[in-house]
């Protein structure tokens, strides 16, 4: 597995911890598939009652390596195929609780894998961007499913068309977040997760299962996939990935 993704287990939490702060935790494609196999891994042991996520460094994810994105064969196979659906994959279907530490910017798919936790607790200073209209794509992870219902259809397409920042106490008063917190952000996401842990596992399990329809979020989810596929072959991605390579060089 990728040494920019970690994994502890203690008295039935397994802390899954982004390791790439140099690069504010970017996501590579090795990066997925080790954090698809810690989520897959966690489902399957029956020791394991919870997965808190977090990331080393002052932000929590920037999103895709955009290096790495463009050489990965994205444009190649079956979508299911590739490393980043398998990781939402991963997360879709996991059966127990998913707890998120947010420090710092969570860009792309380091939002919209907040979508898929159940409890999500955020620095003061975290923002939450969607750039991926920006870049002439379009949204993923299920959150042209999951954001409108939680935020309403006008505020759900104003941030992802507008390109504008999501603070934490926006989130928090979004329904996006669980709790703001002022500096132990992982402390609390931590404590909440030791809660849970306690608790009846198939009580959590059913709670979780009554509450969503991963099949059909899943659905949604390579639907995205194949639009986004299709996005990223067109000249308007070529060009604004392009003026985006220009701008961080």
């Amino acid at each position: 597995m990728s040494e920019w993704v970690l994994s502890e287990y203690t008295d039935g939490i397994v802390h899954v911890r982004l390791n790439r702060a140099l690069k504010k935790n970017a996501l590579t494609s090795d990066m997925y598939l080790a954090l698809s196999e810690h989520i897959k891994a966690a489902a399957a042991d029956i020791q394991v009652k919870v997965v808190v996520l977090s990331a080393e460094g002052s932000d929590f994810c920037a999103g895709n390596d955009i290096l790495d994105f463009m050489q990965s064969g994205f444009l190649n196979g079956g979508v299911e195929d590739l490393p980043v659906f398998q990781f939402l994959k991963s997360i879709n279907y996991f059966p127990k609780p998913l707890v998120a530490a947010v420090q710092g910017q969570a860009v792309g798919v380091g939002t919209t894998m907040l979508l898929h936790c159940d409890l999500v607790y955020l620095t003061v200073d975290a923002r939450l961007s969607l750039p991926f209209v920006q870049l002439g794509l379009v949204p993923e992870a299920g959150s042209s499913r999951l954001l409108p219902k939680l935020v309403g259809h006008q505020r759900a397409f104003a941030w992802m068309t507008l390109g504008e920042a999501v603070t934490a106490l926006e989130a928090l008063r979004l329904n996006l977040a669980t709790a703001v917190v002022d500096d132990d952000v992982l402390g609390a996401a931590m404590t909440a997760a030791q809660k849970l842990a306690k608790l009846s596992p198939s009580a959590l399990r059913h709670t979780k299962s009554l509450m969503r329809d991963p099949d059909d979020l899943w659905a949604v989810i390579v639907e995205e996939g194949r639009i986004f596929r299709e996005q990223l072959a067109s000249s308007e991605a070529a060009q604004a990935f392009a003026a985006f390579m220009k701008k961080t060089a």
